[in-house]
């Protein structure tokens, strides 16, 4: 990573235990490509302390050990672990965007399997095939996998697409359900409460805890969105089980 780079984020406490590295509020190619960077580095090599790290949109969470860090008249452990990461930091390497493949995820839009592409259709004032166009249409960064196993949280959604949550989240999304939810877009991996806008649903199993990668997509992915009929998503679902 070069220097310009590491002058560009702040180190903040979190709690007693935790401390966050925040990038600029903004998503950006730039910094997803910063923090699989250290994502990488911290997969890779052990940093004395530290017990795990959450990757986001824009920032790093890093959770520690202050009783293993701790040194009897130096520093207290939040300034221990600042330096120590500090010093891991030095040691990443950012990469360039590379040429990933483009996933595609098939999609039945609308009806039984999106009943909020209409809502979304008139809030965004296009028509329902218009919104499929849009949505269909983008190539989508996977910036990273949270709220439920094997959710993506997708950025490069159509700005003409924006809307809001449901007033009132649904107790139960089916698995597969494509939603929307202001500038983002998702597919829920698993049956679970939610409040996104669903336009559509994906045949394919996004999550497995069986399998030896239990989750379909990788932060670093890149999707499409493939419109599907109605028998197209049947003959697919039979195809997975």
């Amino acid at each position: 990573m070069k220097q310009a780079d590491l002058q560009s984020f702040q180190l903040c406490p979190l709690g007693d235990c935790a401390m966050t590295l925040q990038f600029e509020d903004s998503i950006s190619q730039d910094t997803h490509l910063r923090i699989k960077a250290i994502s990488h580095y911290f997969d890779t090599h052990t940093v004395p302390g530290i017990v795990e790290y959450v990757p986001g949109y824009t920032t790093v969470t890093f959770y520690y050990d202050p009783w293993a860090i701790s040194e009897q008249g130096k520093f207290n452990p939040y300034d221990q672990i600042v330096e120590r990461i500090q010093q891991a930091l030095r040691q990443v390497k950012l990469e360039k965007a590379s040429r990933s493949e483009i996933i595609e995820v098939p999609v039945c839009y609308g009806e039984e399997f999106g009943p909020d592409l209409e809502f979304v259709a008139q809030y965004t004032t296009l028509t329902p095939r218009e919104v499929i166009e849009l949505h269909s249409k983008g190539i989508y960064l996977v910036h990273m996998i949270g709220f439920a196993p094997g959710f993506p949280y997708l950025g490069g959604l159509s700005k003409k697409l924006t809307t809001p949550r449901k007033e009132h989240p649904r107790k139960v999304i089916p698995q597969g359900s494509v939603g929307i939810a202001g500038n983002q877009t998702g597919v829920y991996p698993i049956e679970t409460p939610g409040g996104w806008q669903l336009i559509g649903r994906t045949p394919l199993k996004l999550f497995d805890p069986d399998c030896t990668k239990p989750s379909l997509l990788q932060a670093g992915d890149k999707i499409r969105f493939v419109p599907i009929s109605a028998a197209e998503y049947e003959r697919q679902v039979k195809d997975e089980h």
